[in-house]
This record gives C-alpha cells, structure tokens and sequence, in this order.
C-alpha cells in the first residue's frame, strides 16, 4: 500500500516537508511526513529484517521525526508532537532540541511540572538557557 506519493523517494519527500515547513505550511510539512512514515512501516514490514542492510531507509529517521514535531508543534497538535519528540528521544537521547522541543511542547500543553525534566536536560546538554528571573528556574527535584 502506497500513499499519494508513491514516486517519490524518502529524501525527496523529506525535502518536499521540509520546503513546507519553511513556508509556514505547517500541516502539509505534517501530512507529508506522516504518509512517509506509513509507507516506511509498510516497507518495513514487507521485508522485515533484523539488519540495516535490508532495511528501506538504511538509517534512523530521527531528523525527520524531529521535523514532524516541529510541524506539529507549530499547528498546536500538542499530544502528536510529544509523540514525535518522545519517538526522537528513543533513538537519539542526547539529542538537546528534542529535549527542548518537548519540553515546550509539555508547557504549551498546560503541564509545566512535566516539562521541567526536558527543559532541564536541554539546558544540561547545551541547547537552552532558561529565562532568568524570580521564579522561573528549572527545579531539579524528580531527578
């Protein structure tokens, strides 16, 4: 099973999201990515395989997951881009925006208790510097 863009291959897909999303087309960026994704589990399911060698992408897709959540993130689909974050996240723990972008993503979604852990570890990882003021630090507590 193929999706409407069956023609085109994984990259050229991504850029094509990645173009939509450079337009403020937040939702086709989305759209886009989410059929690639169908279409790679269908692959992947077709020639399952526990080797990279057999597999369609060759690669992890951490980059475009973290794309789909931004996307998502920019149409305020909060539970899909936490998803897409956390999915980001299995595959690239270190990675600091991930961590950043879930974190507002968690706020954004009214549960800034939760997003205290992300906003932490982004900051310990390089990539966020909280606002500084009465108030608004990062609390450790829960580590």
């Amino acid at each position: 099973m193929m999706t409407r863009n069956d023609t085109l291959y994984g990259f050229e897909r991504y850029e094509r999201a990645k173009a939509a999303f450079d337009d403020a087309r937040y939702t086709d960026a989305a759209r886009e990515l989410e059929d690639f994704f169908t279409d790679l589990a269908a692959a992947r399911t077709e020639h399952s395989s526990d080797t990279y060698a057999d597999d369609p992408v060759g690669h992890g897709t951490a980059e475009a997951h973290l794309l789909l959540a931004r996307a998502y993130f920019h149409s305020a689909q909060f539970a899909r881009a936490e998803s897409a974050c956390r999915e980001v996240l299995h595959e690239a723990p270190d990675d600091p925006y991930a961590h950043l972008l879930l974190g507002r993503t968690l706020q954004r979604a009214g549960r800034h208790d939760e997003a205290r852990g992300p906003l932490r570890l982004a900051e310990l990882l390089g990539d966020y510097t909280p606002p500084s003021g009465p108030g608004t630090d990062v609390a450790d507590e829960g580590f």
